[in-house]
């Protein structure tokens, strides 16, 4: 990955967004995206959209921008936070994790605190914890100064930093889609090189871990006739994984194509057989029911949409430290431009 993007990749992660809130984090994705695509715009829902114009058919290609986060529910007299969860998370994650809250008038750092371990009694120690047992301590001794500087839904994201590590390896939060985001653009950014025949959006969708909003208004008003959903998948190479129920999912193995349920089977075939002709490595995963991506929504769109869904191989998912190989990212937006290139006017998505 050349340094401009990796830049970009950075500032995406860095910059807060969980779902409801992704404007910060949509002005940077539609910043980049103005250097190169034909148009860029948003949506009432908060979701950014890079189009390169051209003929038939109209492709979607989607990554959601929002990431899992915290939403202040109440302020009690001594100024401790209480907050719901924004997105599925695992309560033992969150304890003793600084959060970064969106505040009055600027960002507000707390820390997540939970009744020390000293204090408990031996049943208490083998009990989970739960989001209502936990708190937010901004550091203030009373509610009347927390209200000057958070209010009651105000949001917020783990204050987790971004690590190189070895081996083309990074860390962060948010990877869960960002990554996915990104790579739908720097797709784009391939094919506005080497222009396809086909019409292109690239959203960075909202909502996807509440609502799949974004996925839903984007399928509906773009109106495509095939679409890729972009996003990150667990991987199974740590100790423990399932491999028998969710594949042999390797960082570094290339993107994992998922087959079944939301996925159409023609998008599906074209994908191997055009990863295997360009020397594409990657695996399989199968969602026999539901993908629980933006293809979920996407595919029912209008009277339908041939959709297929390409992930990301992500350890560690919904906590403050996903890992991703940046060689998968890579593969991910090589594959995908290869597709859409592929696509004539001609191209028939119907299974006959």
């Amino acid at each position: 990955m050349n340094d401009h993007s990796l830049a970009f990749l950075k500032r995406l992660l860095a910059t807060p967004g969980p779902s409801g809130d992704e404007v910060a984090v949509g002005r940077i994705w539609r910043r980049e995206a103005e250097t190169f695509a034909d148009q860029v715009y948003a949506d009432v829902r908060g979701s950014s959209y890079a189009v390169l114009e051209g003929g038939a058919p109209r492709v979607l290609l989607a990554g959601h921008i929002d990431e899992i986060g915290v939403m202040v529910s109440a302020i009690d007299d001594d100024g401790f936070l209480w907050f719901s969860p924004i997105g599925g998370w695992d309560p033992q994650v969150l304890v003793g994790q600084r959060v970064r809250l969106a505040g009055r008038t600027g960002d507000v750092i707390g820390v997540i605190g939970k009744k020390p371990i000293h204090q408990m009694k031996p049943d208490e120690r083998e009990k989970a914890s739960k989001i209502e047992d936990l708190w937010i301590d901004i550091g203030v001794t009373s509610r009347a100064e927390a209200r000057e500087l958070v209010r009651v839904g105000a949001t917020g994201v783990i204050d987790a930093p971004i690590y190189d590590l070895p081996g083309g390896r990074i860390v962060s939060r948010s990877i869960d889609d960002r990554i996915g985001a990104f790579t739908v653009l720097e797709a784009l950014r391939l094919l506005e090189r080497d222009r396809p025949r086909a019409t292109v959006a690239a959203v960075a969708t909202s909502q996807e871990e509440i609502t799949f909003a974004g996925a839903h208004t984007a399928a509906f008003s773009f109106e495509p006739q095939v679409a890729i959903a972009v996003d990150v998948t667990f991987a199974t190479d740590h100790p423990n994984a399932d491999r028998r129920q969710y594949g042999n999912v390797r960082l570094g193995g290339g993107p994992v194509l998922s087959r079944g349920s939301a996925n159409s089977p023609v998008v599906y075939d074209m994908l191997t057989a055009i990863a295997e002709r360009e020397g594409i490595p990657y695996s399989v995963q199968v969602n026999p029911r539901f993908t629980g991506t933006d293809a979920d929504a996407i595919h029912l769109s209008r009277g339908g949409v041939a959709t297929a869904v390409i992930s990301i191989p992500n350890r560690y998912m919904h906590s403050p430290n996903e890992m991703i190989a940046l060689s998968d990212v890579e593969y991910a937006a090589r594959l995908i431009a290869a597709f859409v290139r592929s696509l004539t006017p001609e191209t028939s998505f119907i299974p006959i």
